[in-house]
């Protein structure tokens, strides 16, 4: 499937594909579901196939239409592949706050991500299960930031079930995508200018010598 292009159509002014990765059971159905519809589900049924959906937002005075995809159960049987990876422009890596396996996996998804996703992807680190009760919790706060910033990303602990954090985190690396996105459009606009731009100085020399020539 070929890559969607980011740019306008008549509806928005971005379109943005986001990845939801980490291992099976941490919850990333129910923080699309929550983010996506505003519902939370406590059964839990493993996604097959490709699932992704769709949420305009607005950001900055900008429309923008994340296109976000699940892993759709494939995490479990480690075939994610450059396929999946494709035209993503955002990863959320997300661990279970009471898993710590699930949070030990997350460098394993980031070789997996270095490996097929392009190299300017963002990137953001997603402690899911916030919610449950600190007696069950097995990876700390602390711990979670710790990973992030060893990595340069961002940090959040969420709960599809609460609804924490769960707005935050999408429109934060939806922001720092836009910003990216921004950037670059900005910098192929100056260099598209430099390389139209006429040589003033050797425009201004010919003339002078045209004139200098017919005043002879």
């Amino acid at each position: 499937m070929a890559a969607t292009p980011a740019r306008a159509r008549a509806d928005y002014d971005f379109l943005i594909k986001l990845l939801l990765i980490g291992d099976s059971g941490v919850g990333k159905s129910c923080l699309l579901l929550r983010f996506s519809d505003g519902s939370f589900t406590t059964s839990f049924i493993t996604t097959i196939g490709i699932d992704f959906k769709i949420r305009t937002i607005e950001l900055d005075g900008k429309r923008i239409k994340l296109q976000i995809w699940d892993t759709a159960g494939q995490e479990r049987f480690r075939t994610i592949t450059t396929a999946y990876y494709r035209g993503a422009m955002g990863i959320l890596l997300v661990y279970d706050v009471t898993d710590e396996s699930s949070f030990n996996n997350i460098r394993n998804w980031i070789r997996n991500i270095e490996q097929h996703a392009s190299d300017n992807v963002n990137k953001i680190l997603v402690g899911n299960k916030a919610d449950m009760d600190e007696s069950k919790r097995a990876v700390p706060t602390s711990k979670g930031q710790a990973l992030a910033d060893e990595y340069g990303i961002k940090f959040f602990e969420t709960s599809a079930k609460t609804n924490l954090n769960v707005e935050q985190v999408f429109f934060s690396i939806a922001r720092d995508i836009k910003q990216r996105l921004a950037d670059t459009d900005a910098k192929a606009e100056d260099k598209t200018i430099k390389i139209n731009k006429p040589d003033q100085p050797g425009a201004e020399g010919e003339g002078a010598q045209k004139s200098a020539c017919c005043g002879s």
